[in-house]
């Protein structure tokens, strides 16, 4: 069977690749980057790439591609709040008409329950790209879903870091919306089982979780399984806009994506068309069950994707990986370089393990507190973590960084600053050998805005060289 799989590199894309490599199908996938596009080890067959930007008209050659089934995994909700839903019909317009050149069968889209009268921009969005892709003249077998959870899923986060941080908490009213949870698992089992299944073609179908709960039922029963006792009182007076400061303040969630999810709480998504449940022979997993194994992955370290990982479709000044090569002119920069006596492997786990629980190895402190004004200016912040405490890949979020190069075999770690500030920023980590010498390299590279950023830079740049050198110091010790 010939696959086509866009968003690849998300949340729902990164596992169901896997799956997808596990079942020996062959598989075409469209990236923004090919660097950012990992292959799951032991695939059954190679995975091949296509470099594609879906808010401009795909090449025409690539029609001739070999394809049965086209999975269209696109979202934009954290891009923006109020132009992402352009950027999807775009997005869906562009890869609509690209399809109907194909010789695809069927096209897998993956939508939000929507069954209420009054929906939010994020659901009628995607009913917007529902309608589209079905201008394609290609079946299409929508499945639509509502809270998805599983590690490293936007919701599962959300509820996690509130019940992890939070013993008390004065709740808007959307906390008592219904909505029906499904486990990111049984999402994967819905949309590989409707593959070339002819009672699919031409359907929607709402997929669920077994129970239909309160997001206020939600949080407890989390609480309840870490063995936490929390208190949530629901008082009528907090705002969306105060709602959304207070998800973006209190978790790992950017403000767009807090803004956007606000918005859609205050609608109830519960399934009234469980058809393909039966079809399928699908007994999903309860709620409880869900965040057991959501649990189990984050403890064993084995989080497959994380929401922080997709980088939108929306750019500033074009794509991320625009700016993997590192200017060197019109930039201010500082640079350590030490011989190492160390085993270069160790050192380089080390880098390879930076940010998230491990640190920042030296004055972690003052990392907290900038990150924490980072979250004050309306940045990411420091609580995006990373997804795995070991593994790596290009396009991760570490922390306010984005990985641009994560090479192991040149010991290589380059890193891009997402944080607020008056320029573009790198840091970057590897170690060379010279004349049977290894030397470890730490580069700070700043390319500032104006007088601000210049101004930014001589500013922090004593504390900035104190930081550096003791981080170069603690990552090649013996």
């Amino acid at each position: 069977m010939n696959v086509l799989l866009t968003g690849s590199t998300g949340y729902i894309g990164k596992r169901l690749l896997k799956v997808l490599t596990d079942r020996s199908d062959e598989i075409s996938c469209f990236v923004r980057n090919l660097d950012r596009m990992t292959t799951p080890e032991n695939a059954g067959y190679p995975v091949q790439g296509f470099e594609v930007d879906l808010l401009k008209p795909i090449p025409e050659k690539l029609s001739a591609i070999d394809l049965d089934v086209a999975f269209y995994l696109v979202h934009s909700m954290s891009s923006s709040i109020n132009s992402f839903m352009k950027e999807e019909a775009d997005s869906a317009r562009n890869f609509a008409d690209f399809i109907s050149k194909t010789n695809c069968k069927q096209i897998i889209y993956l939508s939000g329950i929507s069954n209420s009268k009054k929906l939010s921009k994020h659901l009628q969005s995607r009913r917007n790209v529902e309608d589209i892709l079905r201008t394609s003249g290609v079946a299409v077998t929508v499945l639509r879903a509502g809270i998805i959870v599983g590690s490293g899923s936007a919701s599962f986060e959300i509820i996690r870091d509130l019940m992890e941080k939070m013993p008390v908490m004065l709740v808007p009213r959307w906390v008592m919306t219904r909505c029906q949870p499904v486990a990111i698992a049984d999402v994967l089992k819905y949309i590989t089982g409707c593959m070339l299944n002819k009672e699919t073609f031409g359907q929607t179908f709402d997929i669920g979780g077994t129970e239909i709960l309160t997001y206020r039922e939600m949080l407890l029963q989390y609480a309840a399984l870490r063995g936490f006792k929390r208190y949530i009182r629901v008082v009528p007076f907090i705002s969306p806009r105060l709602s959304s400061y207070w998800l973006y303040f209190v978790t790992s969630t950017s403000y767009k994506l807090a803004v956007n999810l606000v918005n859609s709480m205050s609608v109830e998504v519960v399934c009234k068309d469980n058809r393909l449940q039966e079809m399928l022979g699908i007994q999903p997993l309860s709620y409880k069950e869900a965040c057991e194994a959501a649990l189990r992955r984050i403890n064993l370290n084995t989080v497959q994707s994380s929401w922080t990982d997709a980088v939108s479709i929306s750019k500033r000044k074009g794509s991320l990986f625009d700016h993997m090569e590192v200017p060197g002119y019109g930039v201010l920069g500082f640079k350590r370089t030490m011989k190492v006596k160390a085993d270069t492997d160790l050192i380089a786990d080390r880098f390879f393990c930076i940010g998230g629980e491990t640190g920042w190895y030296f004055m972690d402190w003052v990392w907290e507190i900038r990150g924490g004004i980072d979250r004050m200016a309306g940045g990411v912040g420091l609580r995006r973590g990373r997804r795995s405490a070991t593994e790596i890949f290009p396009g991760d979020a570490l922390d306010f960084w984005r990985v641009l190069v994560a090479d192991r075999p040149k010991k290589r770690l380059l890193l891009f600053a997402e944080m607020k500030l008056p320029g573009e920023a790198w840091l970057e980590f590897r170690i060379e050998k010279q004349e049977d010498v290894n030397y470890f390299h730490l580069i700070a590279t700043f390319m500032p805005h104006g007088l601000s950023g210049r101004l930014y830079w001589y500013l922090l740049l004593p504390i900035h060289i104190f930081i550096f050198k003791g981080m170069s110091n603690r990552i090649t010790q013996p």
